[in-house]
Parts: structure tokens; C-alpha cells; sequence
């Protein structure tokens, strides 16, 4: 757009029509010139990738905040999210799903505690055909049925 004299608003069409040619299309610079085009484009499209990846681990993962004071007990915490992180692109790419569609779908696979005289039994409910699907393509067995059950010492004879 540019302006008048008078002060109103005019296209410029062919400013317009120059842009279009462009539309989708990214200029990259790199400092390597014996990079070929099509790797510096995957090399741009893999940093996004890693972007993300920093994104979701703010998000997602939730790393912060980080309440430790140790230099040790920080990176300690960091690798854990890190490793949390590379686990959830592992299965977003194995199965071809998001993080949230993948967690809306286990979080249908619970546990419950029944508490007897004898001790806690822990059980796990029936899997739904989908869990069961998204299991074996991540190349996962399901959690067994019962996760707990009470060894009852009987005295001896």
C-alpha cells in the first residue's frame, strides 16, 4: 500500500503481483558454501524440529520450574526432561499422533487399589482395543493385569 498526497490508501498491484511470486517460498543463507541447497533446507526444517522440542519442553514436559540449587542436581533434572522429551517424539513419530492425542488415549489405562485384610491388590482396568493398537505399534506390551498382589505368610505347622 502507499499513500497519496491527498492522504488516501492505494494497492500498489504490481508490488502485489511481485510478492506473489514468492508466497511459500524462504530465502536461506548459510555460511557453508559447500552445502547443497537441499541440505541446508533439511538443516533449517531440522531446527525448527529442535525449536519445538525446546517449546514443548517448557510446555509439555513442564521443566520449570526448577527448584534445585546443585549444579548436579539441575543437569540431573534437565536430562530427565530431555530424555521425557525424546521419549514423546519417539512416539509421536512411531505412531504418526501428537503428544495429546497420545495422552488422551492413555490416559484410559488406569490402575485401582483394593485394600484387603491380607494387603493392597493393584489391577489394572481392561485395555480398549485403540490402547491395545497404540501398544503394539510403539512395540509395547500392556501393563499386566494385576501389578500387586499380597504374599500372605502362613505360619508354620
Amino acid at each position: 500500500m502507499r499513500q497519496t498526497k491527498a492522504g488516501t490508501l492505494v494497492l500498489n498491484r504490481e508490488k502485489i503481483r511481485d510478492e506473489e511470486r514468492l508466497d511459500g517460498k524462504f530465502l536461506i543463507r548459510v555460511s557453508d558454501d559447500g552445502l547443497s541447497p537441499a541440505d541446508a533446507v533439511a538443516g533449517y526444517k531440522q531446527l525448527w524440529q529442535i525449536e519445538r522440542v525446546f517449546r514443548d519442553l517448557k510446555h509439555v514436559v513442564d521443566i520449570r520450574p526448577v527448584h534445585h540449587r546443585l549444579e548436579d542436581r539441575i543437569r540431573a533434572h534437565v536430562l530427565l526432561c530431555w530424555l521425557a522429551m525424546l521419549l514423546i517424539r519417539l512416539a509421536e513419530n512411531e505412531t504418526g499422533q501428537t503428544w495429546h492425542q497420545l495422552q488422551r488415549q492413555l490416559r484410559r489405562l488406569e490402575v485401582g487399589i483394593h485394600r484387603t485384610r491380607s494387603g493392597e491388590v493393584w489391577q489394572t482396568n481392561r485395555a480398549p482395543q485403540e490402547l491395545e493398537e497404540l501398544f503394539a505399534s510403539l512395540d509395547l506390551k500392556l501393563p499386566p493385569r494385576y501389578l500387586g498382589i499380597p504374599v500372605v505368610e502362613r505360619p508354620a505347622a
